[in-house]
């Protein structure tokens, strides 16, 4: 072949290749032939376009489709959509990326308008709705609000959002988390959106040193990322990215393709449809297929790239086929499994497999019964989770703000383990609501398990409501939960193990001595952990069940505070819950019975109680004591009214150094004891006199005649004292009121006995 012939041979696989080529391309364009697909460096797919003729006219929503290319500022070509600029068309999801200006309201630094003309922004989105789950409405600022209007289904709706700061210092950078920065999610189906931002109430004078102006905004979530540089740099960055959904037309698929205009049916060949919100549809390539849906659909040769298929052995081809493609073995081989075998070989491993075979059938058969015992057994571990309400427990676990991330899921296995089977020698103490367990885990950590009682569906809600609220509280004066187990007959809570028993131990057992100065301390810590209940967690929290039995003490006597199994968290928009009247005769709030109205006071009165019992050592409830004087609440008000405190105390704990101390602590119990809740104090404000009182016990500067006014005065506390007469202010209606409300109390006791 002389040098003439080979050039004309590489001419011709120039030109075949070239073809090749070109019809690829002209099978994967994305716009109709002979039409533009860009627009500077963005795509433009139909049924989009930038010229007659090249974008679906589809004549209900004039100008739906039509891409504006227009030239920017710089020059450089830049697509429109009405008053959009457009940064990308994705014709997979059904997304349009358009860039949007936030509203800006600012002023000078005596409070002057500087920009309210050009505030509100309106965009009329007929053809488009904006994307869910890719945009949150935003608003920044700290003395700022703004609102978001728009159609919904037909309907006008306004949500909106307020931030308010008094310093740069508080706002947290990376956390739009309503200081400095607050965001609402957006609706699914949102249309012809208008927003505007402004300031609360001072015109940002108070703040116009880093905040002169407020901003609220439209933007893709995951391009937003809230800094405290945003409170000033925002007026000056007025664009953001927002992301619109869109649709072919207002019909939906089933009808579209019954049209008997068949121009109302976009998807090319080898595609899907499917319908989008309450109009309209979206086409979509089958899979085993690429190209522009809205056009048509070429198969994928998957053969070509080894990335796409499986054929990796070398005794293996490709094979591809319309959406798919398979692997075929080469000539002098034969399939055996997933691999290829040389044929003179396939006699051997022929008869290698059948022996291979009996052997697994044997090993099979035991398998398989040793695989059906375990199956039974998981299926029972499903059906004790599902029994014990871990679905429940996982839906109110994800409807509060509490951290689980520390929380450990024991196993069966494990805790039957660390208690020696549950052994009787093991038990720490037994309840209403089941029995707590020590166990040692093999690290030689000491744990408390607490299992519930079996089949009580109460205990179960009980269980699930002990999980829910300990997981909200993070304090040193509240037992700490370490996790659960929900694989066993009756659900499990682990707490940490706290080592020297109950308060009510402490009181009440003769061969245990509780010094003054400890009481004080364990009153003084579980008020300020109820104090931190009620006002200081995500939601509050009100125990309902505080007694000394449910205090418990470590090592160093610190009180923790336990059993939260009849608690209830309190929505921040109401100040009290009607329940079935639940908790301990003796520590119950005479209110609660009566009205199954539960407050904080309900707990209020509980601590009275225990603040009683400190002072006294006497139980609760005392039945071997005359009727008039079983109910302590009833009897140590009567004893301060009538002036025998000191009849009544303790005698381990009186000396002459701490008379006064021990005066101002009854008249607080005396002050939580009152009937009618409106009358106890808070929780906090019990906390912040039990500490002034430990302060002045261990400061007294020198002067034993400090009264407690002066120290409230000096720790800043609330100027209600609860130094009240009750005798003057009441009268004989408290003795009647304690008489008629604790005696009803005591009924249901009184006829079981």
């Amino acid at each position: 072949m002389g040098f003439l012939g080979m050039l004309m041979q590489v001419i011709w696989v120039g030109v075949i290749l070239s073809a090749t080529m070109a019809a690829a391309a002209i099978e994967l364009s994305i716009a109709l032939p002979n039409c533009s697909d860009r627009c500077g460096n963005v795509k433009i797919p139909y049924p989009y376009g930038t010229t007659e003729g090249c974008y679906l006219n589809d004549t209900a929503i004039f100008g739906y489709y039509f891409i504006n290319c227009t030239t920017n500022a710089y020059g450089q070509p830049q697509p429109m959509i009405g008053d959009f600029n457009v940064t990308s068309i994705s014709i997979e999801e059904g997304e349009i990326e358009v860039q949007i200006f936030n509203s800006l309201d600012c002023y000078d630094e005596s409070g002057v308008s500087q920009s309210r003309e050009n505030n509100d922004k309106i965009f009329t989105l007929s053809s488009f709705t904006v994307s869910a789950t890719k945009n949150k409405f935003v608003a920044v600022g700290c003395d700022t609000f703004a609102y978001l209007n728009g159609d919904l289904n037909g309907q006008k709706f306004s949500v909106g959002c307020l931030s308010k700061c008094q310093t740069k210092n508080i706002v947290v950078n990376g956390r739009c988390s309503g200081i400095g920065c607050c965001e609402v999610q957006i609706p699914e189906g949102m249309k012809n959106i208008d927003f505007e931002a402004y300031s609360f109430e001072n015109n940002h004078t108070k703040v116009w040193d880093f905040n002169p102006c407020s901003y609220a905004f439209i933007v893709q979530a995951d391009k937003f990322k809230f800094s405290s540089d945003y409170l000033i740099s925002l007026q000056y960055n007025r664009a953001f990215p927002m992301v619109l959904d869109w649709a072919i037309g207002s019909e939906r698929c089933e009808v579209a393709q019954k049209s008997q205009n068949k121009a109302n049916y976009l998807c090319g060949a080898n595609t899907t449809c499917s319908n989008y919100l309450q109009f309209g549809y979206r086409c979509k390539c089958k899979d085993g297929y690429e190209g522009n849906p809205y056009l048509s659909c070429r198969d994928i040769n998957e053969c070509e790239a080894k990335e796409l298929n499986n054929c990796t052995s070398s005794h293996q081809r490709c094979v591809n086929e319309l959406g798919s493609y398979y692997c075929s073995c080469m000539e002098g081989y034969h399939s055996y499994g997933k691999a290829c075998v040389p044929e003179s070989s396939l006699t051997i491993k022929l008869t290698v497999g059948i022996g291979v075979g009996l052997l697994v059938m044997l090993m099979g058969g035991s398998w398989i019964y040793w695989g059906l015992k375990k199956r039974k057994l998981i299926q029972l571990k499903q059906k004790f989770f599902q029994q014990n309400g871990g679905i429940l427990l996982q839906q109110k676990l994800s409807n509060h703000q509490g951290s689980v991330e520390t929380a450990k899921i024991y196993s069966a296995e494990e805790l039957e383990k660390a208690t020696n089977n549950y052994n009787e020698s093991r038990v720490l103490g037994q309840g209403g609501y089941g029995t707590v367990y020590k166990g040692i885990l093999p690290d030689g950590k000491v744990i408390a398990i607490k299992k519930s009682k079996i089949g009580s569906q109460r205990q179960v809600e009980q269980f699930i409501n002990e999980m829910t609220v300990l997981t909200q509280i993070i304090h040193r004066n509240v037992v700490k939960l370490l996790g659960c187990c929900l694989e066993t007959e009756v659900p499990l809570l682990v707490y940490e193990f706290i080592t020297n028993g109950t308060l009510s131990d402490h009181i009440h057992d003769q061969s245990f001595f509780l010094s003054w100065e400890k009481r004080l301390k364990i009153a003084t810590e579980t008020a300020g952990a109820l104090a931190y209940l009620h006002s200081a967690t995500s939601v509050p929290i009100i125990h309902r069940d505080v007694k000394t039995a449910n205090i418990l003490l470590d090592d160093n006597f610190t009180a923790k505070v336990s059993d939260f199994g009849a608690s209830r968290l309190i929505p921040h928009d109401q100040t009290e819950l009607n329940t079935l009247v639940q908790g301990t005769f003796g520590y119950m709030d005479p209110e609660y019975f009566h009205t199954s109205q539960l407050t904080e006071k309900s707990d209020v009165y509980s601590f009275g109680v225990v603040l009683a019992e400190l002072l006294t050592s006497r139980m609760a409830l005392s039945f071997n004591m005359p009727e008039s004087d079983r109910n302590l609440a009833k009897y140590f008000v009567s004893a301060v009214n009538d002036d025998r405190l000191f009849q009544i105390l303790d005698d381990h704990i009186v000396n002459e150094g701490n008379i006064k101390l021990l005066k101002e602590v009854a008249n607080i119990a005396k002050s939580c004891l009152s009937l009618r809740g409106e009358d106890r104090p808070s929780m906090k404000e019990v906390a912040m006199e039990l500490e002034g009182l430990v302060i002045m016990e261990k400061h007294p500067w020198g002067n034993a005649n400090v009264n407690i006014e002066e120290l409230e005065n000096l720790l800043n506390a609330p100027t209600q004292s609860f130094n009240i007469d009750v005798g003057t202010t009441c009268s004989s209606s408290t003795t009647t009121g304690y008489d008629s409300m604790i005696n009803q109390v005591l009924k249901p006791l009184d006829g079981g006995r």
